[in-house]
C-alpha cells in the first residue's frame, strides 16, 4: 500500500499528498491544542525546576524534531536555540552527537534518552537505553526529560499531520 507520510519531502511513489486542502488540527480543535500547549509549558517548567537549562531544552526539541522529520518544529526550535545562546556548530553536529565531544555528559544522557523515547526500540534495547540515560541524570532530570520528549513528539505529530508550513526567511 502506498500512502503519504509527513516525513517525506516529495511525492511517495508518485502519489500526491492527501492535504490538497490542509486541515490544521490545532485550528480544528483549539481546546485540544491549548491543552497540549499547557502540557508543553508544564514540561518545560518541570525541566527548568529540575535544573535543565533552556539551551538543553531547545537542543532536545531540535533532536526530537530531526528524528521525526518535522520541518516546522525544526525551524522554530533551531531559531530559539540560537536566540538562547546555542552555537551553530553544536546544532550542525547534533545528528552525530555521539561522534563528537562538544556535548556535556548530562547533555549526552538527555540526548540518548530523547532518542530512546522517540524511537521506542524493542523492550530489551529500550530498557538498556533507559538505564544508560539514568546514569547521567538525576531522578528529577530523567523524569523532566521524558516529559519534554513526550510533549515534543506530540507537537511534531500535530505539525506533521497538519503540514504546518515553513516560511522562507531568506533575504532577497
Amino acid at each position: 500500500m502506498t500512502w503519504w507520510t509527513g516525513r517525506q519531502s516529495r511525492k511517495a511513489d508518485g502519489v500526491e499528498p492527501l492535504h490538497g486542502g490542509k486541515l490544521y488540527l490545532d485550528k480544528q480543535h483549539p481546546a485540544l491544542w491549548r491543552a497540549l500547549n499547557g502540557m508543553g509549558l508544564k514540561a518545560k517548567e518541570a525541566a527548568e525546576a529540575a535544573g535543565l537549562d533552556r539551551i538543553l531544552i531547545e537542543l532536545l526539541y531540535v533532536r526530537i524534531s530531526q528524528l521525526n522529520g518535522c520541518a516546522y518544529c525544526l525551524n522554530l526550535h533551531v531559531g530559539q536555540a540560537l536566540e538562547h545562546g546555542e552555537t551553530q556548530q553544536r546544532i550542525a553536529v547534533l545528528p552525530a552527537w555521539r561522534d563528537t565531544e562538544v556535548f556535556t555528559p548530562k547533555e549526552r544522557a538527555a540526548l540518548a534518552l530523547a532518542e530512546a523515547v522517540t524511537e521506542l526500540a524493542g523492550a530489551d534495547e529500550l530498557e538498556r537505553e533507559l538505564a544508560e540515560a539514568r546514569t547521567g541524570l538525576s531522578d528529577d532530570e530523567f523524569s523532566a526529560v521524558n516529559w519534554l520528549v513526550i510533549t515534543m513528539n506530540a507537537f511534531n505529530r500535530v505539525s506533521i499531520v497538519s503540514r504546518h508550513p515553513v516560511r522562507n526567511n531568506r533575504r532577497k
